[in-house]
This record gives structure tokens, sequence and C-alpha cells, in this order.
């Protein structure tokens, strides 16, 4: 799906982290080479975040175009975070949004693209069945030339 490929290519950018339960919060540089596979259905994405000048975490995400508007997200993560099932999501026409369940709460994912040189991510967590969301992460991403 066309939708995708706006998100394939070299990012970095800027993350604001929350203090949260699995860690401090603070300031990271997330770096991402993402690309398309198999025909333009699937975006995957490798992400690395650094926290003063330090690896901190690593991502592998598999994207996939299901039907018009409708998406999954496999991830998986340094932390040891395995997917049971890939995360459902959906474009509501101005954002891409996932939600991953597991035995540890929910998180919520948010993808929005204002323009072609850059993207917003912004996690959430919720620990009571989606009625009330805490912040995990905020960065802003903009193009870069190679996987830094």
């Amino acid at each position: 799906m066309k939708l995708l490929q706006q998100w394939a290519g070299n990012w970095a950018g800027e993350e604001r982290i929350a203090a949260t339960r699995w860690g401090p919060g603070g300031n990271a540089l997330g770096v991402i080479s993402a690309r398309m596979e198999l025909g333009g259905r699937i975006l995957v994405q490798d992400y690395r975040e650094e926290r003063d000048g330090q690896p901190a975490l690593q991502v592998h995400a598999v994207f996939v175009a299901e039907a018009e508007e409708r998406f999954s997200l496999y991830w998986f993560d340094s932390y040891g975070f395995v997917p049971q099932q890939p995360a459902a999501g959906y474009w509501d026409g101005e954002r891409l949004v996932f939600v991953r369940r597991s035995p540890r709460g929910q998180s919520r994912h948010i993808y929005t693209m204002p323009d072609a040189r850059g993207y917003r991510f912004t996690l959430e967590s919720s620990f009571d069945e989606g009625a009330s969301w805490e912040p995990v992460l905020d960065a802003d991403y903009g193009r870069a030339q190679t996987p830094g």
C-alpha cells in the first residue's frame, strides 16, 4: 500500500522520553532505516536509540498493509518484548495508529507525517485496558542521508 511508502527511507531525530515504570525519562537520539518489501505490502523498520551517546534500545518492526486503511504491526525490541500477536492498526486520514497488547498492558503507537521531510511518533502506555494513557515517548524525525 502506498501509505506505508512515505515512512520508507533513513530518518533521525530528537526523542523526548517520559519517566515510566520501564525506565527514567530524558532525551535521546533515534535513528531509523526503513525499506519496502514484498511488492510494497510490507515496511521493514530498523530502529536504534542512543541516550547520552550510548546505545539504549533497538527495534525491528514490520508494518503490514492488510487492506484499505487496515494495517498490522509486529514489534521486536531489545527489551525482550516479543509479539504474541500483531498490533491492529488503522489510518484515520491524518495518523497511522496501532495498539499493541501484552500481559504488561497496552502500547499505542501514533505516526503522523505532516510533510515528506519529517514525521512525528508518539508512544503511550495503558495499564487499564485503554481507559487512560500515559506518555512514553514523543519524537520528531527528519530525513537523513544515511542510516547514521
